[in-house]
C-alpha cells in the first residue's frame, strides 16, 4: 500500500538508540492507523499494571494514513500511552501541521522507550533523527521554546515543533503539548508523560511528497470534499464564529454548564463571552490547519491593561466554558488571559478550568479555606486569583501541588461532600456539554474508553442535528433530553468516531464531508478497498482494544457511570427538569456492545473482531 504507514521508529531515550520498528502488515490491515494501532502495539511491548509516569510507559507519536496528502481534515496526529491522570488508556490528538510534517519526512510513527538522563529533545529532519540536548530550553514556557527552536532549526522550510511547559516538566498529572502555539494536546496528561522522559520537544521538517495509490481518483475525491465542505453548515458557522459559536446555541437547548453544574440559566454569558461577541471584538483573524477547508482557530488580540494579550491562540468553546461560565466569570479579557498562560505554561484547559470550579465550590461550602488556598479568594468570578492558581499549578507551589493531582485526587482528600460537586467519568473532568440537555452525550461520557469525551465518538454532531448519517444506521431528529434510543446513536456513532484518532482526521471536516468523501479517499491514497461496513468494523475494533486496555488497567462496570451533579435535575434553563435514563441506556448499550455483567467485551465480541488474542489476557 503507498501513502499508508511503511515507517515506524523506536526511540531509546535511555540508550540513544534510533531503530526501524517492524509493524506487521496485518495490524496495519486491521487497525489502520493512529490510536487504533498504538493501542495494538501497547500491548505487544508493555504491561497494562505500569506506572504512568516509568520509563516503562511507551509515548507513541502517530500520524495518520493520509496526512502529508492534501486530503481536506488530514492534518492531525495522537500522542497515546497509558495516562497518569486517569490511570487507565491515554491519548491526546491535535492538528495544526506536525503530523503533515512528520508524514512528508516520511515516518509514520515514533515510539518512545525509555527515559534520558538530562533534557532532551528529539529532531527529525526528513528521514534523518537526532536526540539533542534541551538543557538550556528547561524551565522554558512553551511559546518561547517553540520560537527558540523554530530560529535555531530554519531552513528552507519552517519546522513544526509540539513542547511542554513548566508543568509538564513538574508532573502535572494534566500537562498539555502545545504545538506550534495555536494547537493543542490537552487531554489525559501525555505532556506530564514527556516530562517524566525529559523530554521538552518534538521538532519536525517534512520535505518530501506522500506517495498516493491513485492519483487521478485523489483529485476527483478531494474536489468533490471541498465542494461538499464549503455547502456545509458547519464549514459555514466555525469559519465565521468558530467553535465557540457553540455557546449561544448551548445556552439555549442546555448543553453549557454553568457554576460547575449547577445552574442551568444566565442570561449575561452569552452576550459576554459567547462566540459572536469574541468574532466581534478580539479576534483579529482566523487560520487553518494544514489542508484544511473551515479555518476555525481564532487569532485575537486582547488591549487591556491588566489583561493584556498579544496576537495569538485565542478561547475556544471548550475555554470559554471552562474558564467562563464554569467559574461565572463573564470577563473576556481575563478569560483570554487564562487561555494564553495555559497554553504557555502547558495545561489543559479542560481539566484545569474544570478543577478550579470544583475550588470555587469548595469554598462556597466552607470545605477550603483561603488560609488553605494560600490566601487566595477563590471566590465565583475571580479571575484574578484564578490566574494565580494556574501559575501555582504549573509549579507545583503551595496548594497548587495538590490542584495539580486534579480534580478526583483533590476530592478524596477532602470530606464526603466534596464527592457531590466532583464531576469526572474515570478520573478524566467532564468537557463542557451538560448531559441532561443532550442524554445520549451522558451515555457517551460514561463509556469514553479514556474517560469523559466528547471526541471518542460523533455524538455531539447527530444527536445536536449537525449531521446526519442515515447509510449507517442512524436516525434524524433525535430528541436531544430523551434517553429512548440513545443507546443505538451511542453504539454507532463511537464506531464512527474512533475513526478520527484512527485516520487522525478533524471530527469537524468530517462532519462537513461525510462518510462516503471520506472512504473515497482513504481508498485513493492507500489502495484499500474499505467500503462502510469495513469502516464500521474499524472502528469498532478500535473502540473494543482500547476498551480492553481499560479493562486490563481495573476499568469495570463499576467505572460506566456520571457523577452524581450531573444526575441532578435542574430547576432552569434548557434542560429543565430531564435527566439522562442511566440504567436504561446501560443496560441497552452493553446488549449492543456486546459486554458482560463487569463490563469486559464477550468472548465472542473479541472472535469477531480478529481481538481472539485478549481472551487469554482478559479471562484468567
Amino acid at each position: 500500500m503507498t501513502g499508508n504507514l511503511t515507517r515506524f521508529v523506536e526511540v531509546n531515550m535511555t540508550s540513544g538508540k534510533i531503530s526501524d520498528f517492524v509493524v506487521s502488515p496485518d495490524y496495519i490491515r486491521d487497525y489502520i492507523g493512529g490510536a487504533s494501532l498504538a493501542a495494538r502495539l501497547f500491548l505487544d511491548i508493555a504491561d497494562p499494571a505500569l506506572d504512568p509516569l516509568s520509563e516503562a510507559n511507551p509515548l507513541f507519536i502517530m500520524a495518520g494514513p493520509m496526512a502529508g496528502t492534501s486530503f481536506p481534515g488530514s492534518s492531525r496526529f495522537v500522542m497515546c500511552a497509558k495516562s497518569p491522570l486517569t490511570g487507565i488508556w491515554g491519548e491526546s490528538a491535535s492538528g495544526g501541521s506536525l503530523g503533515a510534517d512528520l508524514k512528508k519526512a516520511g515516518i509514520d510513527g515514533l515510539i518512545v522507550t525509555g527515559s534520558a538522563d538530562s533534557p532532551v529533545y528529539l529532531f527529525i529532519d526528513d528521514g534523518k533523527i537526532e536526540i539533542l540536548s534541551a538543557a538550556d530550553l528547561w524551565g522554558m514556557e512553551t511559546y518561547r521554546v517553540i520560537d527558540t527552536l523554530r530560529e535555531r532549526h530554519a531552513g528552507t522550510k519552517k519546522v513544526s515543533v509540539a513542547a511542554i511547559g513548566p508543568a509538564g516538566e513538574n508532573l502535572v498529572k494534566y500537562a498539555s503539548v502545545c504545538n506550534d502555539k495555536a494547537h493543542h494536546l490537552g487531554r489525559t496528561g501525555m505532556g506530564a508523560v514527556m516530562g517524566s522522559r525529559n523530554l521538552k520537544a518534538l521538532v519536525v521538517r517534512g520535505t518530501g511528497k506522500v506517495p498516493l495509490a491513485d492519483e487521478k481518483q485523489f483529485k476527483v475525491v478531494r474536489h468533490n470534499t471541498l465542494e461538499t465542505s464549503r455547502d456545509s453548515m458547519v464549514s459555514m458557522s466555525f469559519n465565521q464564529v468558530g467553535t465557540a459559536a457553540a455557546m449561544e446555541m448551548g445556552l439555549m437547548t442546555g448543553d453549557v454548564p454553568i457554576k460547575n453544574w449547577s445552574v442551568g440559566l444566565d442570561d449575561d454569558i452569552g452576550e459576554a463571552i459567547g462566540g459572536s461577541t469574541i468574532a466581534e471584538t478580539i479576534v483579529k483573524k482566523r487560520k487553518a490547519c494544514f489542508a484544511c477547508p473551515i479555518a476555525c482557530k481564532p487569532e485575537v488580540v486582547v488591549n487591556h491593561h491588566k489583561y493584556q494579550v498579544n496576537q495569538g491562540p485565542g478561547p475556544e468553546y471548550e475555554t470559554c466554558g471552562t474558564f467562563g461560565s464554569m467559574l461565572m466569570n463573564l470577563n473576556l479579557a481575563g478569560l483570554s488571559k487564562a487561555n494564553e498562560r495555559c497554553n504557555q505554561l502547558g495545561l489543559d484547559t479542560i481539566s484545569c478550568g474544570a478543577t478550579m470550579a470544583f475550588i470555587m465550590e469548595a469554598v462556597e461550602k466552607g470545605i477550603l479555606t483561603k488560609d488553605d488556598l494560600d490566601g487566595l479568594d477563590m471566590t465565583w468570578g475571580n479571575i484574578d486569583d484564578t490566574l494565580k492558581m494556574v501559575e501555582k499549578i504549573a509549579y507545583r507551589k503551595g496548594f497548587g501541588d495538590r490542584a495539580a493531582e486534579g480534580s478526583r485526587s483533590l476530592a478524596a482528600d477532602l470530606p464526603e461532600a466534596a464527592s457531590e460537586f466532583l464531576v469526572t467519568v474515570k478520573g478524566l473532568e467532564l468537557p463542557m456539554h451538560d448531559p441532561r440537555g443532550y442524554h445520549g452525550m451522558g451515555l457517551a461520557y460514561m463509556m469514553s474508553t479514556r474517560g469523559a469525551c466528547h471526541l471518542q465518538h460523533s455524538c455531539q454532531a447527530v444527536e445536536q442535528g449537525l449531521v446526519a448519517w442515515d447509510e449507517a444506521g442512524l436516525k434524524e431528529d433525535y430528541e436531544g433530553p430523551s434517553s429512548e434510543g440513545k443507546a443505538e446513536m451511542v453504539f454507532i456513532t463511537e464506531n464512527i468516531g474512533q475513526l478520527a484518532n484512527t485516520l487522525c482526521t478533524c471530527h469537524f471536516v468530517h462532519w462537513a464531508i461525510g462518510m462516503d468523501n471520506l472512504i473515497d479517499g482513504f481508498n485513493a491514497v492507500t489502495g484499500q478497498k474499505y467500503d462502510l461496513k469495513a469502516f464500521m468494523e474499524a472502528g469498532a475494533r478500535a473502540w473494543v482494544l482500547k476498551r480492553s486496555i481499560g479493562n486490563l488497567m481495573g476499568v469495570t462496570s463499576a467505572d460506566d457511570r456520571l457523577p452524581v451533579r450531573v444526575i441532578t435535575p435542574l430547576a432552569e434553563g434548557g434542560s429543565e427538569g430531564t435527566i439522562p435514563d442511566v440504567a436504561l441506556m446501560k443496560k441497552e448499550y452493553y446488549a449492543l456492545r456486546g459486554l458482560d455483567e463487569q463490563g469486559i467485551p464477550k468472548p465472542a465480541v473479541l472472535d469477531s473482531l480478529k481481538l481472539g488474542f485478549l481472551k487469554d489476557k482478559l479471562f484468567v
